[in-house]
């Protein structure tokens, strides 16, 4: 078994003159190697040699579109637009890999990527025809064929295939994560809505309501010259201390006292603690 020898520190007591300190000693421990993984090594060049490809395709393509295009274009331009040929089906692989595990997603960036892929290929053919190099034009084609053949197996085999039980479990998964993301939004937009809301309540002093039509007009008056309110009437128009703790929560507030204080000021002067601290739990059970 092979082994590699490791340096270490560790912590010793030393005496000297009846005194004692800890001090730092190094010492070598021998730990076993694990055999090599030709596997994983494998694998490693494998990708490597797939990533190369990849690159080997992309200066060969920019470089014959680009030309193509500088005919009618300045060279900067044309050889920018060039580079994106290749990127388009290199983009699409990336998104399919995502997709691994769910074939009706990966469906469509793997048509797209073998769609990109084919007028990336007619672009560098057609650059060989126009200058007289139909051979060397259908072979500079190829290239980009090649390397995403072997970007396309190396792929397939990192990403093992799950039985359809196991993948439809996994669809679901995404499913549910998926609509909560997208309701985050939603709630997000609902609780600044009811945020403001509640800061108008509570900035805007509560109106009595208008006397009905067939008011008398001689009715009794305040020595303002006011008509005399019910004060039940008044009350009538506050939200109850449940529909205000409510209101609270979900305008951001969450502290108990904070909450008490608001309900107190648009609902119920007289709300008892321990009623809105109950509301208020029930709120965030439910929330």
């Amino acid at each position: 078994m092979k082994t590699r020898t490791d340096i270490r520190t560790r912590t010793v007591p030393h005496t000297i003159d009846g005194i004692t300190h800890y001090v730092t000693e190094t010492y070598t421990v021998e730990i076993p190697v694990p055999p090599r993984d030709w596997d994983r090594a494998v694998l490693t060049a494998v990708t490597a040699g797939a990533a190369l490809a990849v690159a080997v395709s992309v200066v060969w393509s920019t470089a014959a579109i680009g030309d193509l295009l500088a005919r009618t274009v300045p060279a900067g331009p044309a050889y920018a637009a060039a580079g994106a040929f290749d990127a388009a089906w290199i983009l699409c692989m990336g998104v399919e890999w995502l997709a691994r595990y769910d074939p009706d997603r990966a469906r469509l960036p793997r048509r797209a990527g073998h769609a990109a892929l084919l007028i990336a290929m007619a672009a560098v053919a057609a650059h060989g025809w126009l200058e007289d190099g139909r051979t060397a034009g259908f072979v500079g084609a190829a290239v980009s064929a090649l390397a995403k053949g072997a970007w396309t197996v190396v792929l397939a085999h990192q990403s093992p295939p799950l039985d359809d039980r196991t993948r439809q479990w996994a669809q679901q998964e995404l499913a549910v994560a998926g609509a909560e993301l997208g309701l985050l939004p939603v709630r997000r937009r609902v609780a600044r809505a009811r945020g403001l809301l509640a800061a108008e309540a509570a900035a805007l002093p509560a109106a009595a309501p208008a006397p009905p039509a067939d008011t008398d007009p001689d009715a009794d008056t305040d020595p303002d010259g006011h008509p005399d309110t019910d004060p039940d009437t008044v009350r009538a128009i506050r939200p109850s201390t449940r529909e205000a703790v409510r209101t609270a929560y979900a305008s951001g507030i969450d502290d108990e006292e904070r909450v008490l204080s608001y309900v107190r000021k648009v609902a119920d002067p007289d709300a008892r603690e321990s009623t809105v601290n109950r509301y208020l739990r029930a709120v965030r059970r439910g929330a």
